[in-house]
């Protein structure tokens, strides 16, 4: 029975529809720990915690993870504000890193701005797949 509904679901949601649950999900799990327990270490933040406070920002992560989860059941074509959501989050984040490294408040921010930037390129990928035919499967009976 749990192996049929996770076969189903995996039908249903499609590789797209995959990406944008996965990713929707670590993004409002991030979101969530920004507002619970926020990273002791804000010096790379510094950019963003002036335009608004972690609180702000974990729920605009939560946003986006709930936009690209409920865009993970759509058809593809109508999905594509979910891609959008999970690559927008990310800019000013990683701005805020590759920043603060430049002008020096923070040594490591071009690691973080580059781990950012990797971690969205899988999304930026996987947006611009078709999703496969879907074969129906013919079973005698």
């Amino acid at each position: 029975m749990p192996r049929r509904v996770v076969h189903r679901l995996a039908r249903a949601l499609g590789r797209r529809g995959a990406i944008l649950l996965c990713y929707g999900t670590v993004w409002a799990l991030y979101g969530y720990a920004q507002i619970v327990s926020p990273q002791p270490d804000q010096r790379g933040l510094t950019l963003v915690t002036q335009m608004w406070s972690l609180t702000v920002w974990g729920w605009l992560f939560i946003t986006a993870g709930m936009c690209a989860a409920v865009a993970a059941f759509l058809r593809q074509g109508a999905d594509w504000f979910g891609f959008v959501a999970l690559v927008l989050i990310v800019l000013p984040w990683m701005t805020s890193y590759l920043a603060a490294w430049l002008l020096g408040d923070f040594p490591r921010g071009w690691v973080a701005a580059a781990v950012w930037a990797v971690i969205a390129v899988p999304v930026i990928v996987v947006a611009g797949w078709r999703e496969p035919p879907r074969h129906k499967r013919f079973e005698a009976r």
